[in-house]
């Protein structure tokens, strides 16, 4: 069949050459560019996918820089902290030195105290300074606001703090109140009567968590005599005594543990009772009521004559029990704690409030802290919160024992007019502080911010992975393509042409 108006070899074949062309422009364009996807209409669902993990890896790429800039200035902050450490230590060895009363005269142990006022004057100083990009990091600007602090509340630390709103409110039950370790020794009179004069001295042997005295009292001494004799070895036994009566007892004296807690305890051994048990039935050893520490247990627990009270008679302590918006806290002594995701926190209780089983609204947390960014999704879960307190002279130490400003000049603590065991105690505990912050902004840097780049190294490798599975060019694939699409392109042209040449020969059939 010749026809010539309409060419129908010639649009086919025209047809199919546009297709290879394009098919030969394809390739040429991802092997030029790279990618498999340049546009929406190469694969719509592809190029979503892409998009959403090309912007997934941007921010975790950006996460891993916040967490890289977290480890930069935690590590200016524990710096400071360091240094900080260093005066301290050198500020314990001052107060030991000084304590040497009779190896020095006046004017050494007041050179020695303005050294100490050099020394608190310095770590005001580094407080105040230690910064990152203006940002001063140990002066408590980066430590949590708060607002409506109980009053049953004389101490407390945040830690961390995660929380969505403007506040977050700290609630605290006391489940178990907190006790001390706590004997009551019924001694039948206002002062030591011993039946049989010949037995020798009344003999008691105390122990408590520092360690223990044995101590005699000959017949006649006072119980405010015994009294005084067990506070002077309180440093050495961690004891106190005092007169007391309670009930039907009305003449005997208490020896408790001088701190609250477990760890803490009272034990009473009798040595010699030299007579003490008489014929009164109500001498001997008692606890005290297991929910009233200031009522004693009408059931005697030893008479001073019984085998019992010869191998010793011990009252542990007991650490306050609590939860905190309800998590069960770790406890000691009146302290309780909780370390979540969420909210890490130590609170103190007062002494009354720790031994009374009730609800508190501690106080509310209103904003500060340090908070690093350490996930690409902006939300809670992807946040770091990190408190750093103030650790300026007048914050380190606690109110029970005293803070680290009162070791200054004209101070209640200063060397020059104290024996210096308070002083050391608050140092002691200034010490244990900045080395608790120091170990736990290590812990922030080493299993926070150290395990988040390394997980999100990961997670960048393992995104770039699935993102260019979908959008880069294979080149192995595409070249073969090209190859194929010019062959084709080549093949159409000609094939085009001897369409094109086909209409004439209907001009043999004019003759």
């Amino acid at each position: 069949m010749s026809r010539i108006n309409t060419n129908v070899q010639s649009l086919v074949a025209q047809r199919v050459l546009g297709l290879n062309n394009a098919n030969l422009s394809k390739s040429l364009e991802r092997l030029s560019t790279g990618l498999r996807i340049n546009r929406g209409k190469d694969d719509p669902a592809g190029l979503i996918a892409s998009e959403a993990l090309r912007a997934e890896l941007k921010a975790t790429n950006a996460a891993i820089s916040n967490a890289q800039r977290a480890d930069q200035v935690v590590n200016i902050a524990e710096g400071g902290l360091q240094e900080i450490s260093g005066l301290l230590t050198e500020l314990q060895g001052l107060l030991t030195a000084s304590s040497n009363s009779a190896g020095l005269s006046q004017d050494e142990r007041q050179a020695n105290q303005l050294q100490i006022d050099s020394i608190l004057q310095t770590i005001d100083r580094i407080s105040s300074s230690t910064a990152f990009q203006g940002m001063k990091l140990l002066n408590g600007n980066m430590d949590y606001t708060v607002e409506s602090v109980s009053s049953a509340i004389t101490d407390y630390r945040i830690n961390a703090a995660k929380f969505t709103g403007s506040s977050l409110g700290v609630d605290l039950v006391v489940t178990q109140s907190a006790q001390q370790g706590i004997m009551f020794l019924s001694m039948g009179g206002t002062s030591i009567n011993l039946n049989d004069a010949g037995s020798g001295n009344f003999t008691i042997e105390v122990t408590g968590s520092k360690g223990s005295r044995e101590l005699s009292f000959a017949s006649g001494t006072a119980l405010s005599t015994v009294v005084n004799t067990i506070n002077s070895f309180t440093d050495v036994t961690g004891l106190v005594a005092s007169v007391a009566a309670s009930g039907s007892f009305t003449t005997g004296f208490t020896i408790k543990a001088e701190d609250f807690g477990a760890s803490h305890f009272t034990s009473v051994k009798v040595v010699n009772e030299a007579g003490m048990q008489g014929s009164d039935n109500n001498i001997g050893l008692y606890n005290f009521e297991a929910d009233d520490a200031s009522t004693v247990d009408t059931t005697i627990t030893a008479k001073f004559d019984s085998n019992s009270a010869a191998n010793g008679v011990r009252d542990a302590g007991q650490d306050i029990g609590a939860t905190i918006n309800g998590i069960a806290a770790t406890s000691k002594g009146k302290t309780a704690r909780i370390n979540t995701d969420t909210l890490d926190l130590e609170v103190t209780l007062s002494t009354s409030d720790a031994q009374s089983l009730q609800t508190l609204s501690a106080f509310t947390i209103t904003g500060g802290g340090a908070s690093f960014q350490l996930a690409g999704s902006v939300d809670i879960a992807g946040k770091v919160s990190l408190g750093i307190s103030d650790f300026a002279v007048r914050k380190l130490g606690t109110s029970t024992l005293g803070y680290l400003s009162d070791l200054a000049s004209g101070k209640a603590h200063n060397i020059v007019d104290s024996d210096g065991a308070g002083a050391q105690k608050i140092v002691g505990e200034a010490i244990a502080q900045i080395s608790a912050a120091r170990g736990r902004l290590g812990a922030f840097q080493k299993n926070t911010v150290g395990a988040t780049i390394r997980s999100l190294g990961i997670a960048v490798e393992n995104t770039a992975a699935a993102e260019s599975s979908i959008r880069d060019a294979d080149f192995a694939s595409e070249t073969a393509e090209l190859t194929r699409s010019q062959i084709l392109a080549q093949a159409s042209t000609q094939v085009l042409a001897l369409a094109n040449s086909q209409p004439q020969a209907a001009l043999a059939l004019l003759g």
